[in-house]
């Protein structure tokens, strides 16, 4: 790995001057960002993929949608339409992505879920409604310059922090480091839910925030009643056949958590936001309909499941909520203080 990482930095150092112009092109006015005149909150990462920014874009719509009307607005990736989509019943995953569409199931009768490319272009398309939103998030749009956020949340893993990783192709970030200093809130995400305090504040210290910078520590939590299925919790599957299927970016924490309650499985692993072909439903329904056990599910994420519903028999979720450890409030008064500016 450190041989390989070697090869590659030229490349990285060639990308790193590639974003730093942009990035400064942006922050002189070069290239245009625009601004809007409602609450816009911006939820990303520096990194590719997996720091759980569909848990924290679900629970600021838990925190502001009694007293706002709030819209998401996200790229839609591997979608298969193109341009601005209010998504509504007619939609299916493929024509908007599997994390809008989950956003849409779980919250659609009581904020607006959209998706385009051009996020100038989707939040004018917003405003143009009816009943236009009052506060707009952007999902995974840390480095979306063309529009200037009122607030900016920055996602990091515990185990794989921004400041521990390089630039692509020798590490996972989009941009440099520096790229954090627009972060208004640096979250770090899957933290161990025993992280004391002591340890937190070691982490402080070695992300060093900038003064408008705020910093707070999340971890995941999972809903012991599985989804999909009534009357199914995760403690019945210690005496079921469980065959686990993903595709998302980083399934080791669900993996740990199933172990963690001896909950044994056969795991069929997809890359991130794949696209099952027919021939994968009917291998993993192969699979299921081989397993012996007379207790038998196919088990999967909440994300993976918007792109599974009604194609297998015997399908369950396992759903998740973002948790801040010991400082719910404070993030909760962070961000409300933040629109009030």
């Amino acid at each position: 790995m450190k041989l390989l990482r070697f090869l590659l930095f030229p490349f990285a150092v060639l990308y790193d001057i590639i974003t730093t112009i942009r990035n400064w092109f942006f922050n002189i006015g070069t290239l245009k960002s625009t601004s809007f005149n409602i609450p816009v909150i911006a939820v990303g990462n520096l990194s590719v993929g997996g720091t759980g920014k569909s848990p924290q874009i679900e629970y600021l719509i838990r925190l502001l949608k009694k007293d706002y009307k709030i819209a998401v607005l996200s790229r839609g990736y591997k979608r298969k339409t193109k341009g601005f989509q209010l998504i509504t019943e007619k939609h299916i995953t493929e024509d908007v992505g599997d994390e809008p569409m989950q956003f849409y199931k779980k919250f659609k009768n009581e904020v607006y879920v959209a998706v385009d490319a051009d996020r100038t272009n989707g939040i004018q398309q917003l405003l143009q409604l009816n009943n236009p939103p009052q506060i707009i998030l952007l999902d995974d749009a840390f480095q979306h310059r063309k529009v200037t956020a009122s607030s900016y949340v920055l996602l990091t893993k515990f185990n794989d922090l921004f400041i521990n990783d390089f630039i692509l192709p020798t590490g996972t970030l989009r941009e440099s480091r520096r790229g954090a200093n627009r972060a208004n809130a640096i979250v770090v995400t899957k933290c161990p839910e025993n992280l004391s305090v002591l340890q937190q504040d070691e982490l402080v210290r070695r992300i060093n925030p900038k003064k408008h910078q705020e910093v707070f520590f999340s971890t995941i939590v999972y809903d012991e009643q599985l989804g999909g299925q009534e009357n199914l919790t995760i403690q019945d599957l210690t005496n079921t056949e469980v065959i686990l299927v993903t595709g998302i970016a980083n399934p080791s924490p669900l993996l740990t958590y199933l172990q963690d309650r001896s909950i044994k499985y056969h795991h069929i692993k997809f890359a991130d936001h794949h696209h099952f072909s027919k021939s994968d439903l009917i291998k993993i329904q192969q699979q299921f309909e081989n397993s012996k056990g007379s207790k038998k599910v196919i088990l999967t994420t909440e994300k993976d499941y918007v792109r599974l519903e009604g194609k297998l028999n015997n399908l369950a979720y396992v759903a998740i909520k973002n948790k801040f450890l010991g400082a719910e409030k404070t993030f909760d008064a962070f961000i409300l203080n933040e629109l009030k500016k």
